[in-house]
C-alpha cells in the first residue's frame, strides 16, 4: 500500500474512534494481507502466516452464575457477573499466541444449550425449540436478566480483549450468531417469520454493538450469513429460513445509525463440489439466488450502495467460514487445492473484502461427511492435504508457481486480475 495513502486512513480512522465514548480508544489494525484460518492448531497457523483467525466462543461454558465472589468477574450497574475461569484462559491463551503474532483475532459469539437449567435460561433465548438440530440457540435478549448477562458478557469480554498492554491477547471482531438467515439450524428460537426473527436479531446485535463500542473504539460487530441470497435453505419453510438479502435490506433501513459489517460465508452452492465455478445458481445480477465465489462482485458491488453505507464509507465485508471439499479419487485433492487457489485469487482482486477466512483446518468426522481441512485428520499425525502448500503461499511472491497446477482444472490462462 502506498504510504501516504496508509498514513491518511490512519488519520481518518483516528478521527472516528476519537470521537467515541469508549474505554480504549485506537484504529483499527491494518493486515498485510487477506489469508485466514479458523484455527485449530495454533502453531501450525502461525507457521502458515495467517493474517486473520475466527474462534468460536460459546458463552454457556463462560458465565457462572453460581458464583458470588472471586475472580473472574465484571461490575455493571452495581452487580457482580462471574466467569468460568478455566474457559476464559483457554481463550485468552489462544487469542495472545495469535494477536501477539499480529494476527487480527475475530471471534464468532454463541451460546450452545448447555445441560446446566439456569445458565440455558439466562443465555438461550425462551423460545428456542428443545429439539434444535445443532443445539444452537438464538441469543436471550428477551427477558431483562437475559439482556443484562449478555451484555455484561459482550462488555467484559471486549474490555478484557482490548487492553492497551495486551495482557490477555487482542480481538478486533464480534460475529453475532452464525447464518442467522437459516436460523432453524444456526441461531433457533422456534418457528417465527423472517421479519420478526430480524427485528429480534437486530435489537442483538445493537445491545452487542453497545456493550463492545463502551469498551474498544475500533472492534467491529458482524452479522453473519450463509451463502443463500434471494432464495432460502430449501431444507427449510419460511418460518426457518429467509434469503440473506432480506436481512440486509432491513438493516440497511432499521439500524443505518450504528456501524454493523458484514460476515458472509460464500460456500460453492453444492458443498461436496468444490468447482463453485460450475454453480449455476451464482449470477451477477443483484438478484441471484446465490451468492458464492463464482459472483462475489454481486455482495462487493451491493455494498458499494448509498443506502448500505455507515457515515459515507461502506461496511465492511469478512468471509468468515468457507471451505473446499475435498472429493473422492486421485484427483480430490488437486480439484479441492485449485478451488482454493481459485477463490483467493477473486478475493485477492476485491477491495470491498477484508479477509477470507477458511474453513477447515483440519478435516472433521462430524460434519456430514465433507472433508474441508488443509490437513486429514487420521490420528494424531493429521497429514497435509495439497491446498496446505497453496495456503501457504497465498499471499507470498511466489504464488503464481504455486497456483499454476490450477489454471487447466479450472479450465483459465490466466488469473482474474492479469492483463
Amino acid at each position: 500500500m502506498n504510504p501516504s495513502l496508509t498514513f491518511f486512513l490512519f488519520l481518518g480512522a483516528l478521527s472516528q474512534v476519537t470521537a467515541q465514548t469508549s474505554r480504549h480508544v485506537e484504529p483499527y489494525p491494518l493486515a498485510s494481507s487477506k489469508k485466514g484460518l479458523q484455527v485449530e492448531l495454533v502453531d501450525d497457523a502461525l507457521a502458515l502466516g495467517v493474517q486473520h483467525a475466527a474462534l468460536n466462543v460459546n458463552l454457556t461454558q463462560l458465565i457462572d452464575p453460581t458464583r458470588t465472589s472471586g475472580e473472574p468477574f465484571w461490575e455493571a450497574d452495581d452487580r457482580l457477573y462471574h466467569f468460568n475461569e478455566a474457559a476464559l484462559r483457554r481463550l485468552d491463551q489462544q487469542i495472545k499466541t495469535l494477536s501477539d503474532q499480529g494476527v487480527l483475532v475475530n471471534l464468532v459469539i454463541l451460546a450452545y444449550r448447555s445441560g446446566n437449567d439456569e445458565i440455558d435460561r439466562l443465555l438461550l433465548h425462551p423460545d428456542m425449540e428443545a429439539n434444535a438440530p445443532n443445539r444452537l440457540g438464538a441469543f436471550n435478549t428477551e427477558t431483562e436478566k437475559g439482556r443484562e448477562w449478555f451484555t455484561a458478557t459482550l462488555g467484559f469480554l471486549a474490555q478484557r480483549w482490548s487492553r492497551p498492554d495486551r495482557a490477555y491477547g487482542r480481538a478486533v471482531g464480534y460475529i453475532i450468531g452464525n447464518e442467522v438467515n437459516s436460523h432453524w439450524w444456526w441461531s433457533n428460537r422456534g418457528r417465527l417469520d423472517a421479519d420478526r426473527f430480524i427485528a429480534d436479531y437486530l435489537h442483538t446485535v445493537r445491545l452487542a454493538h453497545q456493550a463492545i463500542r463502551r469498551q474498544s473504539s475500533c472492534a467491529r460487530v458482524y452479522v453473519s450469513l450463509e451463502h443463500h441470497w434471494t432464495i432460502r435453505y430449501a431444507a427449510g419453510d419460511a418460518q426457518q429460513a429467509f434469503p440473506g438479502k432480506q436481512l440486509i435490506d432491513t438493516f440497511a433501513r432499521d439500524a443505518s445509525d450504528f456501524d454493523w459489517h458484514l460476515a458472509f460465508h460464500p460456500y460453492p452452492e453444492n458443498l461436496f463440489e468444490p468447482r463453485f465455478w460450475k454453480d449455476q445458481t451464482a449470477t451477477t445480477t443483484a438478484d441471484t439466488p446465490r451468492i458464492t465465489f463464482k459472483n462475489l462482485k454481486v455482495l462487493t458491488d451491493y455494498f458499494e450502495r448509498d443506502a448500505l453505507r455507515y457515515q459515507g464509507q461502506p461496511r465492511r465485508i469478512i468471509l468468515s467460514e468457507q471451505g473446499f471439499h475435498t472429493p473422492d479419487g486421485p484427483n480430490g485433492e488437486a480439484i479441492q487445492a485449485a478451488a482454493y487457489c481459485y477463490a483467493y485469487r477473486q478475493v485477492a482482486s476485491l477491495d470491498g473484502i477484508d479477509a477470507f477466512i477458511l474453513h477447515r483446518h483440519v478435516d472433521h468426522p462430524h460434519e456430514g461427511g465433507l472433508q474441508l481441512g488443509i490437513r486429514r485428520r487420521e490420528g494424531d499425525a493429521r497429514p497435509k492435504k495439497q491446498i496446505y502448500e497453496c495456503f501457504l503461499h497465498a499471499d507470498r511472491s511466489d504464488w503464481r508457481e504455486v497456483f499454476a497446477f490450477a489454471l487447466p482444472i479450472i479450465g483459465l490462462k490466466s488469473w482474474p486480475g492479469d492483463s
